[in-house]
């Protein structure tokens, strides 16, 4: 059973990355696919599917053709550790050049999505 079910989302493209693999299965959650539309979004993975198999759903990732696209997937908030950050201390990551994701009481979304509306939140992982 996995306890941190983000970080094996983030594991599992970290894994297939360095695989070299395009299409990356991936238990279904809410969390998950929130999390995988805006690493989309943001261009570092191609797409996100849901499909059903018989009464389970999954998320089939779709990677990028480059490998080096994706330098690091990082976990900021663990189980263990909860991270909140007010929409002023949200950090940028290097430079703004990578990505933050939050969640917040409006719903998951990017650093600067929430900094632009003012909201504070969970500080979900780094992506650069």
């Amino acid at each position: 059973m996995v306890n941190d079910p983000i970080a094996d989302l983030l594991t599992r493209i970290r894994n297939a990355q360095q695989a070299r693999r395009h299409l990356v299965p991936v238990p279904y959650s809410a969390m998950k696919e929130q999390v995988a539309q805006i690493l989309a979004q943001a261009g570092f993975i191609e797409g996100v599917k849901v499909t059903k198999n018989g009464n389970f759903k999954a998320l089939e990732l779709t990677l990028t053709g480059n490998p080096e696209r994706i330098t690091s997937l990082q976990r900021v908030s663990k189980p263990g550790r909860r991270v909140y950050t007010s929409s002023k201390d949200i950090p940028l990551v290097l430079g703004g050049r990578g990505l933050v994701i939050v969640s917040t009481s409006s719903g998951v979304m990017t650093g600067r999505d929430a900094r632009l509306k003012g909201l504070g939140g969970e500080l979900i992982c780094k992506v650069w």
